[in-house]
């Protein structure tokens, strides 16, 4: 007879590192620890704790559980997705080169371009795996990868792109965020990714209730080295958000399912739509990687960009069971223009090339009943016009 293994993604979401028998009083729900500090044994004779923001045991699940269902071996979780990317790059020395795609969040992109002293970064089309390569320069120690992208859904092949770096330099580290698709999705560690960065802020979470960044790694130096700076920087979320996205991860699966559905049914709809110019989801066959989505993902969320022909300030006005929003993964509906909203860091030119203008909506579908959803976006685009 098999042994028994824990190998279902729900199962892992629900009971990786909770086994109620660690707690002596056993609770099912793992306990909410708020204190923090913790009583020594003697001095520097601690039983694990000692600090909260050296280490937490709500946060300890949390982070287990992410590695669990990621297929990684450590976890760690920051105040924020972008404390995850302050964490990611403070790993990098004056002097270092970093790649990143050109179509990535907002802040990310605000970030790199403003806020590391030092490091130098290139922009490229990651969609584009020869691109990615052709930019590796002697220097280059990172390369920073979103798919698919926000807002334009555009995919980068992580596994060739991660076989192509490390035939050229071992040493690089390939940073993918995994936010729009989560690990239910999308495996970035199984297709050769160093490192897998989330904003759990979103469908991690799922509720749209807590700010919080997480990056997972099978590599003990790269932890070590994380573990660090987590600790020393402080970027640390408080124990009740751990609780929080703990109890998110075990929904997830069946989160993930139902904005998958919604989110296709929209998206077919609005490809047929009159008012409708073009429509991006990477699981329609007119998305121009609609192999390589298949290849690389087992579905898509709820994450559609789309082109109106009417005013979208008119149309985003009238929605009614869509809120006007920014982020996204959320339970509910959300809808934004990126241009002036999600993505205003971004310069102007920069926009315009890569074709975030005032046309350009973005859903976030939610679990809404399908035919309502539908309904608010038909009668938003009628008003549209």
């Amino acid at each position: 007879m098999p042994s028994y293994t824990q190998e279902g993604f729900a199962t892992k979401a629900i009971h990786a590192g909770q086994d109620p028998k660690q707690w002596s009083h056993c609770s099912v729900i793992p306990p909410l620890v708020m204190s923090t500090t913790f009583q020594q044994d003697g001095p520097a004779q601690h039983r694990g704790f000692e600090y909260g923001r050296s280490g937490n045991p709500t946060r300890n699940v949390l982070e287990s559980c992410l590695a669990a269902v990621e297929n990684g071996k450590y976890g760690l979780v920051f105040s924020s997705g972008l404390g995850a990317l302050t964490a990611l790059t403070a790993m990098l020395e004056t002097g270092d080169h970093l790649i990143c795609g050109d179509d990535v969040y907002g802040g990310t992109n605000r970030f790199l371009q403003k806020c590391i002293s030092g490091i130098k970064v290139s922009f490229v089309d990651a969609s584009i795996t020869q691109n990615v390569l052709n930019a590796l320069r002697p220097n280059t120690k990172m390369v920073w990868l979103e798919t698919p992208t926000n807002p334009l859904m555009k995919l980068a092949d992580i596994e060739a792109i991660s076989k192509g770096i490390k035939s050229i330099r071992s040493d690089v580290i390939l940073v993918v965020d995994n936010t729009f698709l989560t690990c239910y999705f999308q495996r970035p560690l199984d297709l050769g990714a160093d490192i897998v960065m989330y904003s759990l802020t979103k469908y991690m979470n799922g509720h749209s209730d807590v700010i919080m960044g997480a990056a997972i790694i099978k590599r003990e130096d790269l932890e070590q080295r994380l573990r660090f700076i987590q600790n020393a920087m402080g970027i640390v979320p408080s124990p009740f958000d751990c609780a929080q996205v703990n109890r998110s991860l075990k929904t997830l699966e069946v989160r993930m399912q139902q904005h998958m559905k919604n989110g296709l049914a929209v998206a077919k709809f609005l490809e047929n739509h009159p008012f409708v110019t073009k429509v991006i989801h990477p699981y329609l066959p007119s998305h121009p990687q609609y192999e390589l989505s298949l290849r690389q993902t087992t579905g898509h969320s709820g994450m559609i960009s789309f082109y109106i022909k009417g005013d979208s300030h008119k149309f985003l006005k009238s929605l009614k069971l869509f809120i006007l929003a920014e982020s996204l993964g959320g339970f509910e509906s959300l809808a934004e223009l990126p241009s002036i909203m999600t993505h205003a860091s971004v310069p102007d030119d920069e926009r315009e090339k890569l074709g975030i203008t005032d046309q350009l909506i973005r859903l976030s579908i939610g679990l809404e009943t399908e035919n309502d959803i539908i309904a608010d976006l038909e009668q938003a685009l009628k008003a549209s016009q």
